[in-house]
């Protein structure tokens, strides 16, 4: 069965959150909440920080249930 996933972009960064895996451990609320907010919906508001931020950020997330990938090296790999 595939995992669920869900994206976020900002056109240059999109952030990919797999809830199944996520350990709801809220660094990444903690650390930005502008962009990771669980009592939204949807949770993630990507225009909430510039890429740099959100990028570090998402680094942080301890159990791989929140990651990235720049848009830029998606679009070049296909």
């Amino acid at each position: 069965m595939p995992v669920k996933t869900h994206k976020y972009s900002n056109g240059e960064v999109t952030v990919v959150w797999k809830p199944d895996v996520c350990i709801h451990s809220a660094i990444c609320f903690r650390g930005l909440p502008d962009v990771f907010n669980p009592k939204n919906r949807p949770w993630v508001e990507i225009n909430g920080a510039s890429t740099d931020k959100i990028i570090d950020q998402v680094r942080k997330c301890t159990s791989g249930a929140v990651s990235y990938f720049m848009n830029a090296e998606k679009n070049d790999e296909e």
